[in-house]
């Protein structure tokens, strides 16, 4: 016959638990060895490529230096959005020879590294505009090559064509109301990343 008491009782589930606790840990102990994930290979993701997240964070488990010694994961997080304007000179589209602002031209280089450095696609809209000089129809055209100026350059730079969308002009139809409609604001293109 057994005689238990609530303190016995208590000791025998609290030892089981401890028990189930050591097991376990020395298995997610094992688990944990390897530091960071890789891509195994592909178009997309080179051999060796780390894995991320879609905020540009890598994937990597809780020992920082695994037995790979490998360095920390450090890559650039792409930013949330980026909306920037390229203004021309006037009845001009070339790409850079022509742009007003050049250090905007310099943020874009920048974004377009981030972009490189991270498995994160970002799709780009870009649209020409024109100041108010001149018909409809020739606006039209000129805002489509500043726009086209613009994507050509991205290409150019490596960004990926198919993260591009087609050019677009909005020519003369939309002027900014807090200046001129002759001043070289109007003569841009407006460059922005969209959720697809």
């Amino acid at each position: 016959m057994f005689i238990t008491t609530k303190p016995l009782r208590t000791a025998a589930i609290a030892c089981t638990a401890a028990a189930a606790l050591l097991m376990g840990g020395t298995a997610v102990a094992d688990e944990m060895q390897e530091s960071y994930w890789y891509a195994a290979g592909s178009k997309n993701f080179p051999d060796g490529q780390l894995w991320a997240t879609s905020y540009g964070e890598c994937w990597q488990s809780a020992y920082p230096s695994g037995p790979t010694n490998l360095p920390p994961c450090e890559r650039d997080i792409v930013p949330a959005e980026i909306t920037v304007q390229l203004l021309f000179e006037f009845d001009k589209y070339q790409v850079p020879e022509t742009v007003v602002n050049r250090e905007v031209l310099a943020e874009i280089d920048d974004y377009i590294a981030r972009v490189q450095s991270t498995p994160v696609e970002e799709y780009v809209t870009i649209v020409g505009h024109t100041d108010a000089k001149g018909s409809d129809a020739y606006n039209m055209a000129l805002g489509m090559r500043r726009a086209d100026a613009v994507r050509d350059y991205f290409i150019a730079q490596g960004y990926p064509e198919r993260l591009l969308a087609p050019a677009e002009s909005l020519g003369k139809r939309d002027l900014l109301p807090q200046y001129s409609p002759f001043s070289v604001q109007q003569r841009r293109v407006v460059i922005t990343k969209v959720d697809q």
